[in-house]
């Protein structure tokens, strides 16, 4: 398994809509095992295709232990609503209150292929729909007021300084915030 380079906001990859998966093989098992410890690694609970450059329809989420592989999923249900604050690795510190369906259905597939289907509420469906949000080149600052969105990106503007260019690079066993671009033998 390896570190993937996260891109940030500001790379077009993030708002181009996936791909659906077709080919269950031993490269998508492995893109997942790598998508998991990224998103391990920068201390998160969801990670979309799209925020490490790829552009296969495929999450990988983690809360509180209910760990999923959610390939080409969709949201067949959603009821409540309920107001909670987000952020997202692809523009790290950023943050921002969105309202979001409190329970949703999602059906998906898992690595080999095999249809599952997910009765969610609370963080768990919160993290589906942001990630599946993704998949669709949506970001949750795209559901912020005018005003709460432009100062998120003004926010952000001051943030991504401390980053080179559009990709985010972790250190293997580095705290999240101890990003740093790979010298030359890591990338």
């Amino acid at each position: 398994m390896s570190l993937l380079p996260i891109h940030l906001l500001g790379d077009p990859i993030l708002r181009e809509e996936t791909v659906p998966v077709t080919e269950f093989t031993d490269e998508l098992r492995t893109l997942v095992d790598d998508m998991f410890e990224t998103m391990y690694a920068a201390s998160g609970i969801g990670l979309a295709a799209p925020q490490v450059g790829r552009r296969e329809r495929l999450a990988v989420v983690d809360v509180e232990g209910a760990k999923y592989a959610l390939i080409n999923p969709e949201i067949t249900l959603a009821e409540g609503k309920a107001k909670a604050e987000e952020a997202c690795l692809s523009f790290p510190d950023v943050y921002g209150t969105v309202e979001r369906a409190t329970r949703v259905i999602v059906k998906a597939q898992d690595v080999e292929g095999t249809p599952y289907e997910v009765d969610a509420t609370d963080l768990l469906a919160r993290c589906f729909q942001h990630e599946i949000d993704h998949l669709h080149g949506k970001l949750f600052i795209d559901y912020l007021s005018y005003l709460k969105r432009r100062a998120a990106l003004a926010e952000w503007e001051e943030l991504r300084k401390q980053y080179h260019g559009t990709v985010r690079y972790l250190k293997p066993g580095a705290p999240a915030d101890d990003d740093a671009e790979p010298s030359v033998s890591e990338a």
